[in-house]
């Protein structure tokens, strides 16, 4: 009985180790699983505002285009109304399905930001189809769109914790 007393201590140290050894393991396992879960986390959603994005864009460019084939813009590739009416209604549902994704995993903030900015682009369409359509209220609109656009980017900097980005103003 006295060696197994003898020996207790160096058992209890033991066992504490071992104990020990693996609390440390599980809290870095469990602190890298957190790390890699909010980086795919984020990079679902960067993918999301990108694609809800470039859905917007594409509208815009297309309503671009119209306006072009009026006279009211400079875009270097004008399309009538009748051609483009197909491709904006594909647009339309591709924005459909990506605003899914973006109302799933869009912050508060940028969701708002991207309802101001479909908004614009729907005053866009609305103006290009009235008759009150010049190159000065279309102008004035486009610069409107871009301001929303804008604002939409500087929504999901701050939501990612990005630096300040370019404008996206081209002169």
């Amino acid at each position: 009985m006295s060696d197994f007393m003898e020996q207790l201590p160096a058992l209890l140290g033991v066992m504490l180790g071992a104990l020990g050894s693996y609390v440390v393991v599980m809290r870095g396992d469990r602190a890298r699983f957190r790390r890699e879960h909010a980086a795919r986390r984020q990079e679902q959603q960067l993918a999301a505002y990108t694609d809800y994005a470039l859905t917007l864009k594409k509208t815009v460019t297309l309503h671009r285009r119209v306006a072009a084939h009026l006279g009211h813009d400079s875009y270097p590739h004008p399309l009538p109304a009748a051609e483009a009416a197909p491709l904006l209604l594909d647009a339309a549902d591709s924005r459909s399905v990506a605003g899914e994704g973006l109302l799933m995993l869009g912050s508060p903030d940028v969701v708002e930001a991207a309802h101001r900015w479909a908004l614009t682009v729907r005053e866009v369409a609305d103006l290009l189809r009235g008759p009150a359509c010049t190159a000065d209220t279309w102008q004035a609109q486009i610069e409107k769109q871009r301001m929303a656009r804008e604002k939409y980017y500087t929504a999901i900097r701050h939501d990612m914790g990005l630096p300040p980005g370019h404008s996206g103003r081209w002169h």
